[in-house]
């Protein structure tokens, strides 16, 4: 459930995102904060994915 919130809540933040950057003029602070959450989600994507370089040593030995 944790999880499907935060998906959502980076889907909503990624649309906002959106809407501002089509305005003639975006809110500077919007854009920043949408930035930033993106980012951190992105973050805590890439923690959870094993590196490939980690995979190829095993296979060396």
């Amino acid at each position: 459930m944790k999880q499907f919130l935060y998906v959502l809540l980076f889907a909503a933040v990624g649309i906002l995102a959106l809407i501002e950057q089509a305005k003639p003029e975006p809110n500077r602070i919007i854009m920043i904060g949408a930035m930033a959450v993106f980012m951190y989600g992105l973050f805590q994507i890439m923690k959870k994915v094993s590196s490939k370089k980690e995979e190829d040593n095993d296979t060396d030995i």
